[in-house]
């Protein structure tokens, strides 16, 4: 059996005149929580619609755990939550989780079962309302959008793919949400999920892809992803924001190359040839009040900036996603 969950080789996407997928490889392994990252447009949505077998390569292949991506056995073996949203809202929601349950080959009796041990946890049957009992669209947005969840995972899947799952969702669902992914990881699931949020992906990743304008532009474990970054970044704090002395030294490009400015938080890159201990030490001589200094990893939000901005990819292009 293979370690790979996903294998793409060489894939290629053409709609009319637009590529939407150019050449790309990615392989995920089996048990790991996979980000497939990029702009909006960049060719995320196309290529889980390939890997579901929605969608035709037009060139390349694609194979599920060793496996044709075509085969029926594999596809049975899938949970997807799509970007776009779609439960019936007039039925009610354990009628429409049993209706899905169903077509995913579970038994009514086992399908209730799952479908209430799902709901209790996530807080939608409650003493005061079992909202199970209620039609979809008399839920909020963030209700439905567990319902949704749980209609991808009602059948056990070995590979759950969700694109954009986060969308929408409050920090409390969101964290519910969070808390299921790495559950599955732990049981040994495989998880694929696009976003172009960051901080999501930081948090959750083992490995991660970013793709832009259809080109894949790094791929690889988020932690070596990282450290191969470097260390050439300063995370800065200090105690009274920065006065006109401070701010001087921030915008000496000798020393710094970049610099994200929030509040009386920075985020700085050293120039090439800068010192971190030069930059220290004429900080403290202009009388900054320094809470934090401390060279660090770059997060993977500057890195996704460095790299999709190195592509020449317009980050608001509308498209194929």
């Amino acid at each position: 059996m293979s370690d790979l969950a996903i294998d793409i080789r060489n894939v290629v996407k053409r709609y009319e005149e637009h590529v939407a997928v150019r050449d790309l490889s990615l392989q995920v392994p089996r048990g790991s929580v996979y980000g497939l990252l990029g702009p909006n447009g960049a060719g995320k949505t196309t290529t889980i619609r390939m890997i579901l077998d929605i969608i035709l390569p037009d060139e390349g292949t694609i194979t599920l755990f060793g496996q044709p991506n075509t085969s029926v056995a594999v596809l049975d073996q899938l949970g997807y939550l799509p970007e776009e949203r779609g439960l019936y809202k007039k039925m009610q929601v354990r009628r429409v989780l049993t209706f899905l349950a169903e077509l995913k080959g579970l038994k009514p009796t086992e399908a209730a079962r799952r479908i209430d041990q799902w709901l209790d946890r996530f807080g939608l049957i409650t003493p005061e309302k079992d909202w199970g009992e209620a039609k979809v669209d008399e839920l909020s947005r963030g209700m439905q959008q567990k319902v949704q969840f749980i209609s991808t995972l009602l059948h056990d899947p070995e590979l759950v793919i969700l694109d954009e799952p986060f969308s929408g969702l409050d920090p409390i669902n969101a964290q519910a949400l969070k808390d299921a992914v790495l559950e599955l990881k732990q049981r040994g699931k495989t998880v694929i999920f696009s976003t172009h949020v960051m901080d999501n992906a930081e948090r959750m990743c083992d490995s991660v892809c970013i793709i832009a304008n259809g080109r894949k532009v790094l791929d690889g474990n988020l932690a070596e992803v990282k450290r191969e970054a470097g260390t050439r970044n300063v995370a800065l704090a200090l105690n009274g924001g920065a006065h006109n002395g401070v701010g001087e030294i921030l915008r000496d490009t000798r020393l710094v190359s970049k610099l994200d400015d929030t509040n009386n938080f920075f985020e700085l890159e050293l120039a090439p040839a800068a010192d971190a201990q030069v930059l220290l030490r004429r900080l403290v001589d202009a009388g900054a009040s320094i809470e934090r200094f401390e060279l660090v990893q770059p997060s993977l939000h500057q890195i996704f900036l460095q790299r999709v901005g190195a592509s020449g990819v317009e980050t608001g292009m509308s498209g194929h996603g």
